[in-house]
């Protein structure tokens, strides 16, 4: 599959990195005008001499913490989205809180191209079960779906039933979700008998693709591809094909952004190859994020895509930088579990323990009594696990002292390899 959305993706890089930046300097130059917050993070900075990756290198790393600060102090977006963007677009609230805004483009989220690249085609009809309500997930590829002229059935998560009819009398093409939720609707379609076979193609992001997974998938019939997104910025990369069918290593970088792969905990970039906290630079007038720390961990591979995609390609997701942790498609904080704890006074200590059963993912709370016998309903507090981070999640208790003394607040114990 070696057709592109357009000539952009086969340009060379140094061209590339010069149109870039030459819209970026006009951007930022309009941008600290109308977004005092990001004129108050760039204090000092001369829009005209960010001409180049070693001088965008040298401005200050936007962190989720820190915007997290802001929009606290000054909400909802920390100053940071000009007021004129807000009219007649959509705001939304993802777990931390942090808010983010649509912009008012026909693809705000830049999907398209992702879409493309995993086989989807103008008059496809799809089936789109990323949540709707409240987090920009649904949106982020309805929007890309029906820009580029497919017919998008906006089912959301939970009724697999009913997705499986859906399916089966939309006939439809095509699957957008988490990865692990399209094999809940099929094995609901095999016990109700429901006619799924029309599914041909996936695009999944929110969580793992597990290569077994990919495999099961494919064995029905149905291409699955991955894209790597955020909430804050939109699709970041994706999976592309080569002319036989086979997956390409790594995801390659859209187009509409630029990214760094930088030091942990530092805004440095790291030689090409190793491993770093992915930092994204966008051209979005609604959302101007500038350096943005997304605190996911990859890595930049050598050379081009066998696809024939020119962009820089990172070698996938390879974990958090710090402890916020994708479960089921929505992150969880370990600020959650801080709140969690001054809601249940009982508790001393807990611990987050995310674990991969079933291709599916599962979570489990680890809580210490602040007294012996002080825990008397773990369903309570699971009720509360449910109620801050929006997931279902288990609790047990365990002996006081029994939980390491390291820190770690959430553990992440599923295995990518």
């Amino acid at each position: 599959m070696t057709d592109h959305f357009d000539i952009l993706e086969t340009r060379p890089r140094e061209e590339r990195e010069r149109a870039f930046f030459a819209r970026f300097v006009p951007f930022l130059t309009e941008a600290l005008l109308a977004a005092p917050g990001l004129a108050e993070h760039l204090a000092g900075i001369e829009p005209t001499a960010v001409t180049d990756r070693a001088v965008l290198s040298r401005l200050p790393v936007l962190r989720k913490s820190r915007l997290m600060e802001l929009q606290a102090k000054d909400p909802p977006f920390g100053g940071f989205v000009p007021k004129a963007a807000l009219r007649g677009a959509r705001v939304f609230m993802s777990p931390g809180p942090i808010w983010e805004p649509q912009g008012l483009d026909a693809d705000p989220w830049h999907a398209a191209r992702a879409l493309h690249a995993a086989g989807f085609r103008p008059g496809d009809t799809v089936i789109n079960c990323f949540g709707y309500q409240m987090t920009p997930g649904g949106f982020i590829l309805d929007e890309g779906a029906r820009a580029l002229g497919c017919t998008v059935y906006p089912a959301g998560p939970g009724n697999t039933e009913a997705h499986a009819a859906a399916v089966a009398a939309l006939k439809a093409d095509g699957y957008l979700g988490t990865p692990d939720f399209l094999k809940v609707i099929l094995e609901k379609a095999d016990g109700t008998g429901a006619d799924v076979s029309s599914l041909k193609r996936a695009l999944v992001s929110g969580g793992a693709l597990f290569p077994s997974l990919r495999e099961a998938y494919a064995a029905r019939g149905i291409s699955v591809m991955q894209a790597y997104a955020t909430a804050d910025v939109g699709v970041i990369a994706y999976e592309g094909r080569t002319a036989d069918g086979e997956v390409c290593p790594g995801m390659i970088v859209d187009e509409s952004v630029l990214v760094e792969i930088v030091r942990p905990g530092t805004g440095d970039p790291v030689p090409d190859g190793e491993v770093g906290e992915v930092v994204v630079t966008t051209l979005n007038p609604a959302y101007p994020l500038v350096r943005f720390a997304t605190g996911d961990l990859s890595a930049v591979m050598p050379d081009t895509s066998p696809c024939g995609r020119t962009n820089m390609r990172l070698k996938g997701w390879l974990g958090r930088a710090d402890q916020r942790t994708k479960v089921k498609g929505m992150f969880v904080d370990p600020v959650q579990i801080a709140e969690l704890l001054k809601r249940r006074p009982e508790v001393a200590k807990a611990r987050l323990v995310v674990l991969r059963e079933n291709e599916r993912d599962r979570m489990i709370l680890m809580v210490e009594a602040s007294r012996e016998g002080d825990i008397r309903s773990t369903e309570e507090i699971a009720a509360a696990l449910t109620e801050i981070t929006k997931l279902r999640g288990e609790v047990e208790e365990v002996a006081p002292g029994s939980l390491p003394n390291d820190g770690k607040v959430i553990s992440d114990e599923r295995k990518y390899d």
